[in-house]
């Protein structure tokens, strides 16, 4: 019988984990497959690894993985995809947004040899507060634009992966990882499946705007050089506009023209001023990601599990 392996994330999700192990036991005892759930506990403030400890003792097919700290959303889905041991990896969240319903109709398609089946949300999250759609939308139309990756507006965390994508994750090594991106930046067979999320069980999302507008230069610059190459444009653009005032220079001196208008001169020099501090900007968040990249620090540390793991395979503690 194939397994299949849950993993989700969790931050202060304490009041939803009891019904979201509920609702997976419900479907799954109607599939054909065995399975495992792996919470990955990301640096909680609240009850939430305590509740997750009890459905361990609880079911036996339940795990959990704590970090040492909240390392981010991103290196919790990678904690948990390296202790997978399943046929296929589904990834969801833990606030019952993504209906745990879903998982049958992603399973047809992993059985049709799809490797890859992800989720987008076909209409606009109405349980969502206004500046996270807006912001929502800007962040796919801008990353559209500026990387080398294409990804549906509203593609979400709810996805299945074959084990063979799932080897190849695991052998990524970047710092500041943006699995959206990757697993579209992978390859393979894949397949976009629409989805309405529900209404938030219980909790308020983490996200706040300045995380999303981080997210979205750290996914930018993950996947493109294209920023470099816009600053490098304009630069260019104002060298030879520049050059267009040469002219303008040797008649005013040849006619013996005062020239007046210190205050536009100030103006001229304070906005070129800016546009280079600008593109020294762009280029200084690229090097930086180098200088992050290069320490090799490991994206997550785990302070404790209820199993361990040695070349992927679970030996209980």
């Amino acid at each position: 019988m194939k397994k299949i392996s849950i993993v989700v994330p969790a931050h202060n999700e304490e009041k939803n984990i009891a019904a979201l192990v509920s609702e997976l036991y419900k479907l799954f005892s109607n599939l054909a497959y065995d399975f495992e759930c792996i919470f990955v506990d990301d640096g909680s403030k609240d009850n939430t690894l305590n509740e997750i400890k009890i459905q361990t003792e609880i079911h036996p097919e339940v795990h959990y993985v704590e970090l040492a700290r909240n390392f981010g959303k991103d290196q919790a889905l990678q904690a948990g995809i390296q202790m997978a041991t399943g046929d296929a990896v589904i990834t969801m969240d833990a606030d019952l947004q993504h209906p745990p319903q879903l998982i049958t109709e992603m399973v047809k398609y992993w059985e049709q040899d799809y490797d890859v089946v992800y989720t987008y949300r076909e209409k606009t999250n109405a349980h969502a507060k206004t500046y996270q759609k807006v912001s929502s939308k800007l962040f796919y139309k801008g990353l559209n634009m500026l990387s080398d990756i294409q990804l549906e507006d509203g593609i979400a965390d709810f996805r299945l992966l074959d084990k063979k994508v799932v080897q190849q994750l695991r052998q990524l090594n970047e710092y500041e990882i943006f699995f959206r991106g990757m697993v579209k930046w992978v390859g393979f067979r894949q397949i976009g499946i629409p989805y309405n999320p529900a209404e938030r069980l219980s909790g308020e999302a983490s996200y706040s705007f300045f995380k999303l507008f981080k997210l979205a230069i750290n996914s930018i610059m993950s996947f493109s050089v294209k920023p470099l190459y816009m600053v490098t444009g304009v630069g260019i653009v104002f060298s030879v506009g520049s050059l267009l005032y040469i002219p303008y220079i040797i008649i005013s001196y040849l006619l013996h023209i005062n020239v007046s208008g210190w205050a536009s001169i100030i103006a001229t020099i304070a906005f070129f001023g800016g546009l280079q501090l600008f593109v020294l900007g762009i280029i200084g968040m690229y090097l930086g990601k180098l200088f992050m990249q290069a320490k090799q620090r490991p994206s997550f540390i785990i302070r404790s599990a209820n199993f361990i793991k040695t070349d992927y395979d679970l030996v209980k503690l």
